[in-house]
C-alpha cells in the first residue's frame, strides 16, 4: 500500500506540504467505494428493519459503521471484523445473520497516516481532516488509534414495533464515559450535499482496545494516537423495497436539525 506517513513530533513536515502530497495521491486513484444500505432519513423515519446481514456487509468492505435491526445498538467494523455496541456500554461481535436498517461500509485502504503525540480535542482531529483533505465535497472514511483521555459516547436502546421516530426512540439513550483508555475511532466525514442520504460532516464509532465497550461517539480528547485517512469517491446505494421504507416521509422539513440532534 502507497501511503503518505507523517509524525507530528519534532522535525514533521508542515500540513501545507502534507496537504499537497495528498491532493498529488488523489489525482492518481479513484479513490474506492463505499457501499450504503438505506437512509439516514428513513433511519430517523422509524425504518428500523433492513434485510441486508452482516456477512453481505462484509462482501461490500471491511470497515464502517451503522446499527442493527430495531435499532439495537451500535454497528463499528473493521479489519474485517462486526462488533455490536450495546445499550448497556458493552461490546460484542456480531453474529453473521445479524441484520441492519442501515449500515456504511468501504474497503478501507489509507493513503495518510499521521501519528500525534500530545492530547487533541475531537475538534482538533476533524481541522487536521480538513486541512489534509483540503475539500469539503468528498467522502473520508478515517480511523484512530490510540489512547483517550476521554470518550463520550451513546447507544441507543432495542425499539419494538410500532416504532416510534428516531428523535423519539433516543430521549432515554443511555449516555456513557470512557477514561484513560485505549481503543479504536471508525468513522466517515461525508460532503454537505448528503444531508439524509447519509450523515453530512462527521460520524463517528468507538471500540475500547480491550473490545468490550464503545458506542456513538459523541466528544473525546485523544492523549496520542495514529490517524489514517482514505478519500472515497464513488457511492454505491441500496434502497431498501419493503413498506415502512416506500411509505416514510424521507424528506421532512426539519431534516438537518433532525441529524443533528440525532448524531450529536
Amino acid at each position: 500500500m502507497e501511503h503518505i506517513a507523517t509524525s507530528d513530533s519534532a522535525g514533521c513536515s508542515c500540513a501545507l506540504e502534507v496537504s499537497q502530497q495528498f491532493s498529488r495521491w488523489r489525482r492518481q486513484h479513484d479513490g474506492g467505494e463505499i457501499y450504503q444500505s438505506s437512509l439516514m432519513s428513513a433511519l430517523l423515519a422509524g425504518v428500523y428493519e433492513g434485510e441486508t446481514t452482516m456477512s453481505e456487509l462484509l462482501r461490500h468492505g471491511d470497515f464502517g459503521l451503522g446499527t442493527f435491526n430495531h435499532l439495537d445498538g451500535e454497528l463499528i467494523a473493521f479489519e474485517r471484523q462486526i462488533h455490536q455496541l450495546r445499550s448497556d456500554g458493552s461490546a460484542r461481535p456480531a453474529r453473521a445473520d445479524q441484520k441492519t436498517p442501515f449500515a456504511v461500509m468501504t474497503h478501507f485502504r489509507p493513503c495518510l497516516e499521521r501519528r500525534f503525540d500530545h492530547p487533541l480535542s475531537r475538534d482538533e482531529i476533524h481541522q487536521w481532516v480538513d486541512r489534509l483533505v483540503g475539500s469539503d465535497n468528498v467522502f473520508v472514511a478515517l480511523r484512530l488509534d490510540g489512547q483517550f483521555e476521554t470518550a463520550k459516547v451513546r447507544t441507543v436502546p432495542r425499539q419494538e414495533p410500532p416504532y416510534r421516530p428516531m428523535l423519539e426512540a433516543i430521549e432515554q439513550q443511555p449516555l456513557f464515559r470512557f477514561a484513560a483508555v485505549a481503543g479504536t475511532l471508525v468513522g466517515f466525514r461525508c460532503p454537505p450535499f448528503v444531508q439524509g442520504v447519509n450523515v453530512a460532516g462527521f460520524h463517528e464509532h468507538m471500540i475500547t482496545a480491550d473490545r468490550k465497550g464503545g458506542g456513538h461517539l459523541l466528544d473525546y480528547t485523544m492523549a496520542h494516537g495514529t490517524l489514517r485517512l482514505s478519500v472515497v469517491r464513488h457511492l454505491n446505494l441500496a434502497l431498501p423495497s419493503d413498506p415502512a421504507f416506500r411509505q416514510a416521509d424521507l424528506n421532512p422539513a426539519d431534516l438537518d436539525r433532525a441529524i443533528q440532534a440525532a448524531e450529536g
